[in-house]
């Protein structure tokens, strides 16, 4: 039984102050209300050793919002697998499309970052997706399978089973076009067919992939419903106590 999991991305957003609000706000939320799948946050670093102080009992998941592809040395500004997880942190998103489009990161970047990961035993949420352009050019099962091969393909199906993959349409981010259910199910599906033709149905069911386009509270449950779609990465609706919490409900 492949994991559900509602994981909010806080991207570059909240001071300290708000940050730690809204941490222990989810934490009393969590502590009061039955949930029917796994709750994860990825806030800025500057904020990941309050996140864990405050989750001290991993009521929560906490993850990065990236990590380097090496492991040590003279690169400024960069936070190793191994510094990750000597602070407890649960794992990392890994090649998040805003990582793709303003640090040129690409599917062997990914590839890298997810073996330092797996090697440190932290959970890679690996994210990908195609552009408007290529969607429109009806290049996305393409592109989608050319990210998956090269980032994962190098692993053993032990090793990739430990990977949580996000699909995001990256023309359904911060736009507020959302992919219809059918839309993001063809996909999930696409990917786990893909999965399955290197490793086996066996190991690619077992692999959790979340959908991370513009996921709202009026249109989780409907696009939880989706047999491929084991839940969300969500981005805005994650800074709002209010909003996460009815999207962890949608699988109530």
């Amino acid at each position: 039984m492949r994991k559900k999991i509602v994981a909010g991305n806080w991207k570059m957003n909240k001071n300290v102050i708000d940050a730690q609000q809204l941490m222990i706000q989810l934490l009393s939320y969590k502590n009061n209300n039955a949930t029917n799948c796994e709750v994860w946050i990825a806030p800025p670093s500057l904020y990941l050793m309050m996140a864990k102080d405050i989750f001290e009992k991993d009521e929560i998941g906490v993850f990065s919002q990236d990590m380097s592809e090496h492991e040590s040395g003279a690169y400024t500004g960069e936070l190793s697998a191994d510094m990750l997880e000597s602070i407890d942190v649960n794992g990392s998103l890994i090649g998040h499309s805003e990582r793709r489009q303003y640090h040129g990161e690409t599917d062997s970047h990914c590839n890298r970052k997810i073996k330092l990961a797996l090697d440190k035993g932290l959970t890679p949420v690996y994210c990908n997706g195609e552009t408007l352009e290529q969607r429109k050019a009806g290049q996305h099962l393409e592109v989608v399978k050319n990210q998956t091969e090269v980032a994962l393909f190098t692993l053993s199906a032990e090793e990739i089973k430990k990977v949580v993959i996000a699909y995001e349409p990256v023309w359904a981010i911060g736009t507020g076009e959302t992919a219809t259910p059918e839309q993001a199910q063809e996909i999930h599906a696409h990917i786990r067919n893909i999965i399955a033709a290197k490793y086996g149905q066996e190991v690619a069911d077992e692999i959790s992939i979340l959908y991370g386009g513009s996921v709202k509270p009026d249109n989780a449950k409907e696009i939880f419903s989706q047999p491929d779609i084991d839940g969300g990465l969500i981005g805005g609706a994650a800074l709002k106590l209010e909003d996460f919490s009815k999207i962890i409900e949608a699988f109530n």
